[in-house]
């Protein structure tokens, strides 16, 4: 069968995201190999930061915002979809060392960041989006978020019903998101409207947690790393594929001196029980129960509170670092309702990316969700 023709100016990084896997059987590592205490600058602890925001965020400058908006301007001029952006079409010849430091630090320092300070209400939405889509070619590559090919996503709540965890995805609802860790290697959030009360960020150190739970609960730690851990797809898959992944939480990356890599999502293990009450996998055993709620409150008790302003751009590593976020509830109408901005970059191995235990950890798009040959797409808004 030929393959598709990909228009490069539409899709410069190609069609298709790879998607979500298991972890190949030669990389699953027994506890054993596990290491008992993590060191390095993926460690960090939430004092370290809590009265120090001058190492965790970044105003940025008259500068900056000028070459920003200046470069944001020339490509809508041209009319290239958002999807087309690339770092070859948004040049920033003075952002992008900041740029380049910065993802050094997201994939192998603490892990996160937070920008302030672009005047969302003054370009809008339109040009808010090409300027974040811009910033983020210099971190990794668009990759999808849903089923339906979104490479920009949108923090929403379009009142679907969170407690039908099996259907629906907890960013399009205003409940809590418990910590958690995203499809991708960099997780980016830019806050375009906020919530009359809640909503507010939690970001952790798995790093530090692992080191915690391995000196207080290593029980818990040896439950994490075993390979029978299933995590849906709710219902977001392609033509012959199941409808959920047997794997870990916590990994080895391959090669040597591999580090902890972690990939959990609550919401993704417990709305299994439509196979587990049919018997078609097993259910969650007590020691898993009791591993996850462990973990969460664990992270809690850790865990850096941040809140993220109109403007404000938060970018973590989904590698080692998990993040959450409050309950919500919005201003009444005609108030518009709190919206965040989504990107999911990916950062392949042989670009300084993780060296996952994936088949794909080499891929350009590795990871995110993929179905069948749905095309990237990059709306402004929800849908």
């Amino acid at each position: 069968m030929a393959a598709v023709a990909v228009d490069r100016n539409l899709f410069p990084d190609g069609l298709k995201t790879t998607g979500q896997h298991p972890p190949l059987p030669e990389y699953i590592a027994p506890f054993e190999k596990y290491p008992k205490e993590i060191t390095g600058p993926t460690v960090w602890k939430a004092e370290d930061f809590r009265d120090n925001p001058e190492k965790w965020t970044h105003w940025f400058t008259s500068e900056e915002l000028e070459e920003l908006s200046r470069t944001a301007d020339e490509f809508i001029a041209k009319g290239t979809p958002l999807t087309g952006i690339s770092k070859e079409n948004f040049p920033l010849p003075k952002l992008s060392k900041l740029l380049t430091d910065l993802r050094e630090d997201l994939l192998n320092g603490k892990g996160f960041i937070l920008f302030k300070g672009l005047p969302v209400k003054e370009w809008g939405n339109h040009k808010s989006a090409v300027a974040y889509m811009g910033l983020g070619t210099y971190l990794g590559y668009f990759v999808s978020q849903n089923g339906k090919g979104h490479v920009l996503g949108h923090v929403k709540d379009l009142g679907e019903d969170s407690t039908q965890i099996d259907k629906v995805r907890i960013y399009r609802t205003n409940a809590r998101q418990f910590f958690h860790a995203d499809d991708a290697d960099i997780v980016g959030l830019l806050c375009i409207a906020k919530a009359l009360e809640g909503g507010e960020s939690d970001v952790v150190s798995s790093h530090h947690v692992y080191n915690t739970l391995y000196k207080e609960r290593p029980d818990v730690v040896k439950t994490l790393t075993e390979p029978n851990w299933y995590f849906d797809r709710k219902g977001e898959t392609s033509k012959g594929q199941e409808e959920y992944i047997k794997t870990q939480v916590f990994y080895l990356e391959k090669g040597d001196n591999p580090r902890v890599y972690v990939k959990w999502d609550p919401y993704y293990v417990r709305s299994l029980t439509r196979f587990s009450d049919k018997g078609i996998i097993p259910p969650l055993s007590p020691a898993q129960e009791e591993a996850l709620q462990v973990l969460e409150e664990t992270c809690q008790r850790l865990s850096l509170h941040m809140i993220l302003d109109i403007g404000d751009i938060q970018f973590l590593a989904n590698s080692h670092v998990l993040h959450a976020r409050t309950a919500y509830k919005d201003y009444p109408p005609p108030a518009p309702r709190r919206h965040l901005m989504r990107l999911w970059l990916a950062t392949p191995e042989d670009e300084g990316g993780w060296k996952l235990p994936f088949w794909d950890s080499n891929e350009k798009k590795r990871g995110g969700i993929q179905v069948d040959d749905t095309p990237p797409k990059a709306p402004l808004d929800a849908e």
